[in-house]
């Protein structure tokens, strides 16, 4: 895929990615709908990640290999990050088209609250199972 740019609601955050794949995954887990206000929808960029030099992004460390970064002058979410630097999550919705990014997995299913639901086939992960295959391996994980 190529270079994306992806902006927040003010425009003053931006970045650079390029998507791993054309398909989203959405996470139910608490703290990503308290991080986007619901479901967080992202698209893995892993590899190919990058603020703009003066984008006024503040990171959140969240977990012990995890952090949100989000604009400090608007508060709009754009993505989850591994410490290390090794995996970034970019918010489909920062993109110019969100819907090229069809969601294909949902993360901590059994977090979801019963207010919604997507339509369409999707893999799932509870949140045990999650953690069965990320916990033991931080560099895996996410939170």
């Amino acid at each position: 895929m190529a270079a994306l740019t992806g902006t927040c609601l003010c425009g003053a955050s931006s970045f650079t990615a390029t998507p791993v794949s054309d398909e989203a995954g959405v996470c139910h887990c608490s703290m990503c709908r308290k991080f986007s206000g619901g479901m967080f929808i992202v698209t893995d960029c892993s590899g190919d990640f990058a603020f703009a030099a003066d984008a006024p992004v503040t990171r959140f460390q969240s977990s012990e290999w995890g952090e949100r970064a989000f604009c400090s002058r608007c508060g709009s979410s754009l993505a989850w990050l591994s410490r290390d630097g090794k995996m970034a999550f970019a918010s489909v919705q920062a993109f110019p088209d969100p819907a090229r990014f069809p969601v294909k997995h949902e993360l901590f299913i059994d977090c979801k609250p019963g207010s919604y639901g997507l339509a369409g086939e999707t893999t799932t992960m509870t949140e045990a199972e999650f953690m069965a295959q990320y916990a033991s391996n931080p560099e895996g994980g996410a939170n």
